[in-house]
């Protein structure tokens, strides 16, 4: 018997126990793990789901987002049942209910610059299921500065890719990307789509990735780049390398701390409840449109999403030209006007407004927020995709 698996556990996991590589040592090490999990959309279900089943004792869940609709075609840790809910609420809900022995440790706040380390700092590894360039980083950071494993992966559209950071010798995050893209130049997946399945592939590699690590068992990810293209159906891998001029992990590291990151990656600073205060210069509300349009109801708004998107909703009397053509048709857009452009969350249409500004265009606006963010404060008859 086991002084640390109950004889419920012992019959729960006896599929684990008779694994050679695993063994009751391996439960109990499973069992004793603590592992953090950031973020509990697409990829943080699987990735949670799979952690709970396979008996690891202790999972903390980090997201401050609740349950849209939206989600629901991914992120399976949730149902219909959960919207509007705290996403870390349904999803231990969940976890609870597949495993009654784990325990769950909720951080609903989400993770911020002045509670990373002391989070992190809780557990033996942690797995990356964010979606943004700045929490990226400062996760990264924050793991190295901890001494944490980091599993980390990414997904768009048909595509994925997966590896292991700071783990036994390997590289981190910033050895694979030391600089992050201008900001709007790569799409999130709410703005491109993503195929719903495509996280539960990646997110259980990143589950398989966690339980090796736990146990000590076989070759991890750590200096390999995992990519996978579910329309070909193809895998394939790209050797990485710690830098050793890397400011985080090299062999003479500048990053103490963890810093700004929303000013590294470009981006106005999100650690703010008051929306008015993330505006980037020249952006307007979509408070602000909808008083601009009660006193001029012939404003002119431009909206630069795809055919696809506008068939789901648009704002009343808009123009549409997607921002892959608008270098093409950009004459269109009267300049003796103001001209507010908007997408579906702000990123395309900030990039349109720079654009139509090198063309000479001085009196353009972005709609701070998308037409997601006109939903939420204006007009909740849309609906959101």
């Amino acid at each position: 018997m086991s002084d640390i698996l109950s004889a419920e556990e012992l019959a729960r996991f006896n599929r684990h126990i008779i694994l050679p590589q695993v063994g009751l040592e391996g439960q109990e090490r499973l069992k004793q793990a603590r592992v953090l999990c950031v973020g509990t959309g697409g990829l943080g279900s699987p990735i949670s789901l799979y952690l709970s089943a396979a008996g690891v004792g202790t999972i903390g869940l980090v997201d401050f987002d609740v349950v849209d609709d939206s989600n629901l075609q991914r992120q399976i840790a949730h149902s219909t049942a959960d919207i509007g809910r705290p996403k870390v609420e349904s999803a231990r809900d969940k976890l609870i209910g597949i495993n009654p022995f784990l325990n769950v440790q909720l951080h609903g706040d989400g993770i911020t610059r002045a509670n990373v380390r002391e989070i992190i700092s809780q557990y033996d590894l942690v797995v990356d299921g964010t979606d943004n360039f700045p929490t990226r980083y400062l996760v990264n950071d924050a793991c190295v500065l901890e001494g944490k494993p980091l599993i980390y992966a990414s997904i768009f559209q048909f595509e994925g890719q997966a590896t292991v950071f700071n783990y036994a010798e390997g590289p981190c995050y910033r050895c694979l990307y030391p600089e992050p893209p201008p900001p709007g130049l790569v799409p999130s997946c709410a703005e491109g789509g993503v195929l719903g399945v495509l996280p539960g592939v990646i997110g259980v590699i990143q589950a398989t990735e966690a339980v090796k690590i736990i146990l000590g068992k076989g070759t991890t990810l750590s200096g390999r780049l995992m990519l996978y293209d579910a329309m070909d159906m193809k895998f394939r891998e790209v050797k990485l390398r710690r830098d050793p001029a890397c400011p985080a992990c090299g062999d003479n590291p500048t990053i103490g701390d963890v810093e700004a990151y929303e000013q590294f990656c470009g981006l106005p600073p999100s650690e703010t409840s008051d929306q008015e205060d993330v505006l980037g210069e020249g952006d307007v509300t979509p408070a602000q449109l909808k008083q601009m349009l009660d006193d001029d109801p012939d404003l002119y708004i431009l909206d630069v999403r795809e055919p696809h998107e506008l068939a789901i909703c648009r704002i009343k009397n808009s123009w549409e030209i997607p921002l892959g053509i608008l270098p093409l048709r950009y004459a269109e857009v009267p300049k003796e006007r103001p001209v507010i452009v908007h997408c579906k969350m702000g990123g395309r249409s900030a990039q349109a407004v720079q654009f139509l500004q090198s063309k000479g265009y001085t009196n353009v606006s972005n709609l701070a927020g998308g037409i997601l963010r006109w939903i939420d404060d204006v007009d909740p008859s849309l609906t959101k995709y």
